[in-house]
């Protein structure tokens, strides 16, 4: 439509010359087929664009987000980096990112980035994702596993595609709830979303063969050390709450009254609350 917009506006002299009708009329039929044409592709884009949950982001820019290709190249990227576990790979390479940022951030979705979700809370880089997952799940088949810290519901989104089943705990309401419409579209059976208060955990579905903590406390609290399973890893950022001295801890319970940890990676996260609101 806008290419022919273009055609016939400015008129040119030629184009004011009275036709025959019977001329006219020849001509009027294909230009009107043309505009039908463009009409039926301009409401088949519009409608793939509200599909793929990108509704406020010009067509153009949502269909290249949307493309594999963008995916693999942040897989590429991460692979580079030493992500090394195919299932994490995979899940992320799955996992559409822009679908769970403002529609004005969606252009860095695939950028190795943290970015703003509200609420003074953020969506982690998508290799420091990898990387809390790659640890957790060390290769190990995963039946039950905790987050602590749903944020916008991306990690729980990916968490979904390595274990059979995924417990999220939110403490703030409106999060919770942009979690719940963000993962509506994907249609994901194996998340059970919860509003509460993440450092109590959920005593009453323990144990967990994974938990990961996405914001930083100055110490693991105790309560999610014990709903871990014997063999079970723990990963979560330890540190101050100013993020000056935060290190990726990785807690592993190797019997029922003994764990062991190590300090890992420099990161950076918000800090880990009690309570709700």
């Amino acid at each position: 439509m806008t290419g022919e917009r273009a055609k016939r506006f400015p008129l040119g002299l030629a184009d004011l010359e009275r036709k025959p009708r019977g001329a006219t009329e020849r001509v009027r039929e294909p230009l009107a087929a043309r505009e039908g044409a463009a009409r039926r592709v301009d409401t088949f884009a519009s409608h793939a664009a509200d599909k793929m949950g990108a509704p406020n982001v010009p067509l153009a820019s949502a269909l290249a987000l949307t493309s594999e290709r963008v995916r693999e190249r942040m897989v590429e990227r991460l692979r580079g980096n030493g992500i090394a576990d195919a299932r994490v790979l995979d899940a992320i390479a799955a996992v559409p990112r822009h679908m769970f940022v403002d529609p004005g951030l969606a252009a860095q979705a695939y950028e190795d980035a943290a970015l703003p979700i509200g609420h003074q809370q953020t969506i982690s880089k998508p290799s420091v994702v990898a990387r809390m997952l790659e640890l957790a799940a060390a290769g190990r088949p995963l039946d039950r596993v905790l987050e602590i810290g749903t944020g916008c519901g991306y990690q729980a989104a990916v968490l979904a595609r390595i274990a059979r089943d995924v417990y999220s705990i939110e403490r703030i309401k409106p999060l919770y709830e942009r979690a719940k419409l963000n993962l509506r579209p994907l249609r994901v059976p194996n998340i059970r979303l919860h509003y509460g208060d993440g450092r109590v955990g959920l005593p009453a579905v323990a144990p967990f063969d994974a938990i990961v903590i996405a914001a930083a406390g100055l110490d693991v609290p105790q309560a999610l050390l014990e709903q871990l399973a014997v063999g079970g890893r723990l990963v979560a950022p330890v540190g101050s709450q100013s993020g000056q001295a935060q290190v990726l801890t990785l807690v592993e319970r190797v019997a029922p009254s003994q764990w062991r940890e190590s300090r890992l990676d420099r990161v950076f996260f918000v800090p880990l609350k009690s309570g709700v609101i």
